[in-house]
């Protein structure tokens, strides 16, 4: 199926309408459903910069954090005559928000103008479930870009059209109503890091890698690190693996995590107005303070593990000197339908139990041993393998079944795992022969 659909889609027998058409058949969201997103209901913060704005909204209209109070009022940032009662919701339906970061156009170039979009995600928030999910965009996607724009990588929405030309492709290609929008610059990456005081981060593997022309110099060993702002970029912008830049954007996850994890530590509430000068100049959201409080408060109630990622699959495809990421349809349904739809598996009476993978590195014997004791007493049927290395501990969901009963249930059989973050990938990259697979690494 993705094979021929991109064969139609490289000859461009598909026009742009015809293409939206084609990849949102697979689609399977319900018509009431679609309806529900159609409306603008705001979004969650969970970006570097914006979520310092969030927190900060947070404390001043919660009437806490004082260097905070006095620096909105310095600056004016409240427009209100009275402060709204923080227990009001102005969000009551699933909604998602474009999180866009930039790269730069040099030394005092505009920071927004005629980018490309580095980091896509749609962060879909379903404040009824009280869960967050977060859907990376491979940015060389290959994708017909809105308003007659041609096939191109999906990086390059941004740079052609800003903002809402990159939310138009987005909405066209894939079914997804975007309802608000973050665009950071990723020189502002640097300075918000330094603000907040470093952001303790887990580097999987030693990352070395120089580039003279681009200034880009990574050099950061295996293991625990407090990462500065120039630190932090080089963990960010690494690519130089096997998996290439869909590595790159599962340490994007893990770092939004880390970041999320880090905003909550009470030492970080005093260097925020620090912070929100970098925001000034390095951020654009059409989301309001008042909003953005809310956003954070409904985060501070989160459970980090709790929150769902995934990556759009496919499969690398070079065409000359381009690199193109080549989506799936049939897989990209099955995880926007997950991640952006809040699709639900129903199991029947006579499905089977998944499967288990359980993947370890050295160090990890017993642990692994431990689990898979645990799990073949409930019944699971149970692979393991070591490896020498592998990313950060989590559990992989290869199958709709991996629902979030299951997950929940699962973390009671098993508390080791209770603070995993979760992915869902139907491509069973890891492990090939089991329905879901438990990665245990330093």
């Amino acid at each position: 199926m993705s094979e021929e659909f991109d064969n139609r889609y490289e000859n461009e027998e598909l026009n742009q309408e015809e293409y939206g058409r084609t990849f949102s058949k697979f689609l399977k969201e319900d018509e009431s459903e679609k309806q529900s997103l159609l409306k603008p209901i705001g979004a969650i913060i969970s970006v570097v910069a914006v979520a310092a704005i969030a927190y900060a909204g947070y404390a001043f209209f919660s009437g806490n954090g004082e260097q905070i109070t006095d620096f909105f009022k310095e600056h004016n940032f409240l427009s209100r005559e009275h402060k709204p009662k923080f227990g009001e919701n102005i969000f009551n339906r699933r909604q998602n928000i474009l999180v866009l970061g930039v790269d730069s156009n040099g030394k005092d170039a505009d920071p927004f103008d005629g980018t490309r979009s580095d980091t896509i995600v749609v962060v879909s928030v379903d404040p009824k479930a009280k869960s967050v999910n977060f859907l990376s965009i491979p940015r060389d996607s290959k994708v017909y870009i809105a308003h007659g724009k041609g096939v191109q990588k999906i990086n390059a929405a941004h740079a052609l059209g800003g903002i809402e030309l990159a939310k138009d492709t987005i909405e066209e290609t894939f079914g997804i109503k975007i309802n608000n929008y973050i665009v950071f610059n990723t020189e502002g990456v640097r300075e918000m890091v330094d603000a907040i005081g470093g952001l303790p981060v887990y580097v999987e593997k030693d990352m070395r890698y120089h580039d003279y022309t681009a200034g880009l110099h990574i050099d950061l060993a295996k293991g625990t690190h407090m990462l500065d702002g120039k630190t932090a970029e080089g963990f960010l912008r690494f690519r130089k693996d096997a998996l290439g830049d869909i590595g790159r954007t599962a340490r994007q996850q893990w770092f939004l995590r880390a970041l999320a994890n880090r905003l909550k530590d009470p030492e970080v509430i005093p260097k925020i107005p620090s912070a929100l000068k970098v925001v000034d100049k390095y951020v654009k959201s059409d989301l309001s303070l008042y909003q953005m409080s809310q956003y954070a408060a409904f985060a501070t109630s989160l459970d980090m593990s709790k929150i769902e990622t995934a990556t759009l699959p496919g499969a690398p495809n070079k065409r000359g000197y381009i690199s193109y990421w080549i989506l799936d349809p049939e897989q990209c349904s099955d995880v926007i339908n997950r991640m952006v739809y809040g699709k639900k598996h129903v199991a029947a009476e006579d499905e089977k139990l998944p499967v288990a993978g359980i993947m370890y590195t050295a160090g990890n014997e017993d642990k692994a041993e431990k689990i898979k004791a645990e799990l073949e007493e409930e019944g699971f049927t149970v692979n393991t393998s070591k490896y020498r290395r592998l990313p950060h501990p989590q559990i992989q969901g290869h199958t709709n079944a991996i629902s979030r009963d299951f997950l929940d249930n699962l973390k009671k059989t098993v508390p080791e795992v209770e603070d995993f973050q979760f992915v869902f990938d139907p491509t069973k990259i890891y492990c090939v022969n089991s329905d879901f697979t438990i990665i245990l690494s330093e």
